[in-house]
């Protein structure tokens, strides 16, 4: 049998050159297309009147951190939930070996959390953590304090102990006050009626001297505990107009059968904020309304921060909250006079995965950890990652290319562009007779 003059024979080395050929065609146009999808959705995602920001990566490849603080001297100090306690240099550069390594239960939600440094710690050097501990394979938080001296810290002093633990719902944020007290939020550990009981410690926000003891003007007498009814605290910030103290917190998930509804609040001295009994906004005068809580959306708001910088003017006075299941940075503002939100929008949304925590550096920076690698992310090559938010005069909100993100339309590209040209080839071998 052969071949007619219109036929190729299947030996030909015309055929297969034709086959390349072929199947750089269609990867040139399916890897266009696939891009132009991603220009198009960033294009998107940068429209409205945001600020002309860009981000990026200061250290990467981390191990679950989950807090940080500024001291004014440029350094970062942030923790690392399996126990580490790291720092970013005056240069900005991550210094390999840890301040510190701290014996921690690092144990689903637990481990090594907050971090803040004294009012004093330019004299002092004091750093505070938040850690949870197994005693007797019974698991337990506590608040410590250690001297740093040339990065290393020593001398630990427990501040506070025995705070109930858990697998979930640690809490574990802490900041000092406008007042130099010592604020600690605390999750329910996995026992909501306790957040109604005021002698336990758990379901909290405390407060407390920085030295551990009690200060006399707490709500109840000789008691850390500032307000109670708090599920799961993540992220406490003092609005520097008004001085008022406004809270993140997780909503329920799952127990009682509910779900979803997160929370912003205003915490006042002695007031109940309600779980177990209410979630949402009830109006129920024995307890405190949020004001603003997610419905039937959930964001596993993190920490926060009120941003009072010059480097992003947009922001000035919002009230920044890093999302885990969210994956973005939410945006408030603010009217706590009338205790309403007035305006509020995501930024990043999706781009950087989940995030744990923003903090304001000392010179106006804003500073966002991620939370990818904590068993309920999609860990990029990089993650996790410290990133910093800077002014950009050439175009608002455009997120620091990542190359990991173009891994998958690529390969898929590739391999439809196998399949097609392999499709080709069968059907004119077919045509052959």
């Amino acid at each position: 049998m052969h071949s007619d003059g219109n036929s190729l024979n299947p030996n030909h080395p015309g055929l297969s050159t034709l086959g390349i050929k072929f199947s750089f065609t269609i990867f040139g146009l399916l890897l266009t297309g696939s891009m132009t999808v991603s220009a198009v959705a960033q294009e998107q995602s940068n429209t409205g009147n945001l600020p002309k920001i860009k981000v990026e990566t200061v250290a990467s490849h981390l191990e679950i951190p989950w807090s940080m603080a500024f001291a004014n001297d440029g350094r970062i100090f942030f923790t690392e939930r399996t126990g580490n306690l790291r720092l970013i240099d005056k240069d900005g550069k991550l210094v390999e070996e840890p301040v510190g390594k701290i014996n921690v239960a690092a144990i689903g939600e637990g481990g090594l959390l907050g971090i803040a440094l004294d009012p004093n710690f330019e004299k002092n050097h004091f750093i505070y953590v938040y850690y949870t501990y197994s005693d007797f394979l019974k698991l337990y938080n506590k608040v410590s304090r250690f001297t740093e001296k040339d990065n290393k810290i020593s001398d630990e002093q427990v501040i506070l102990d025995k705070i109930p633990a858990s697998s979930i719902h640690d809490g574990g944020r802490i900041k000092f006050g406008p007042d130099e007290r010592l604020y600690i939020g605390i999750g329910d550990a996995s026992d909501r009626d306790s957040a109604q009981d005021t002698d336990i410690l758990s379901g909290k926000i405390l407060r407390i001297s920085p030295d551990g003891s009690i200060p006399s003007d707490n709500p109840f007498p000789n008691s850390p505990v500032y307000s109670f009814g708090n599920r799961n605290p993540q992220g406490i910030d003092w609005d520097p107009t008004t001085g008022k103290l406004v809270e993140t917190e997780h909503g329920p998930s799952g127990e009682m059968g509910l779900s979803a509804h997160d929370e912003i609040n205003v915490i006042e001295a002695g007031k109940n904020y309600g779980w177990p009994k209410v979630i949402g906004n009830p109006n129920d005068p024995n307890f405190v309304d949020p004001i603003f809580q997610t419905g039937d959306s959930t964001w596993a708001p993190s920490g926060a921060t009120f941003y009072s910088g010059d480097k992003i003017p947009e922001w000035k006075g919002k009230y920044l909250v890093a999302t885990l299941r969210g994956t973005h940075l939410e945006v408030f503002g603010l009217d706590l006079d009338n205790k309403k939100v007035v305006s509020n929008e995501s930024m990043f949304d999706g781009i950087y995965g989940r995030l744990r925590d923003v903090e304001q550096s000392p010179d106006g920076y804003l500073y966002l950890l991620t939370s990818n690698r904590d068993g309920r992310g999609s860990p990029s090559t990089d993650d996790d990652r410290i990133l910093k938010i800077v002014p950009d005069g050439s175009s608002p909100a455009v997120p620091e290319f990542d190359s990991s993100f173009m891994v998958f339309p690529i390969a898929s590209a590739f391999m439809i562009a196998l399949f097609c040209t392999a499709r080709y080839i069968i059907k004119r071998q077919s045509t052959i007779r």
